[in-house]
């Protein structure tokens, strides 16, 4: 999961210096997708699918695809804060979930262009790249 968002995140910070560039279109009232947000869909599904055979999707861009393991299931926002990204402003990001019998066990939150990388994992605690999180109740 962290290796998937990680070459993802690579692919966007690419294209977020060349994001004048890039071909846009309305996905839906007031939300775009870009060139870069199906290509680091395609990354990550790449990723996860060698790392996971059978397991399912849903994607933002590509929406539900089936697995053979129905009880494992990749959440996935390959471009979170497109309208930021678009705009040139460095927050954004690449985020995964893994769902297990409909619970969500492990997650990743990767923003390149900060070079900030959160996991967090059911049981486990959370983390921003090696140092882990407090959570203040």
């Amino acid at each position: 999961m962290v290796q998937a968002a990680m070459k993802a995140g690579r692919s966007l910070s690419r294209d977020f210096g060349e994001v004048q560039n890039l071909q846009v279109s309305m996905k839906g009232p007031g939300d775009y997708v870009s060139q870069a947000d199906r290509k680091a869909e395609e990354i990550v599904y790449a990723e996860l699918s060698k790392a996971r055979p059978g397991y399912a999707f849903l994607m933002e861009e590509r929406g539900a695809v089936e697995g053979e393991d129905a009880q494992h299931r990749w959440i996935v926002d390959p471009l979170d804060g497109t309208t930021n990204f678009l705009h040139g402003i460095p927050l954004f990001s690449v985020s995964i979930a893994l769902e297990r019998q409909g619970q969500i066990v492990a997650g990743v939150v990767y923003n390149p262009a900060m070079d900030e990388l959160y996991t967090a994992e059911r049981g486990g605690g959370a983390f921003m790249n090696d140092r882990r999180l407090r959570v203040a109740g």
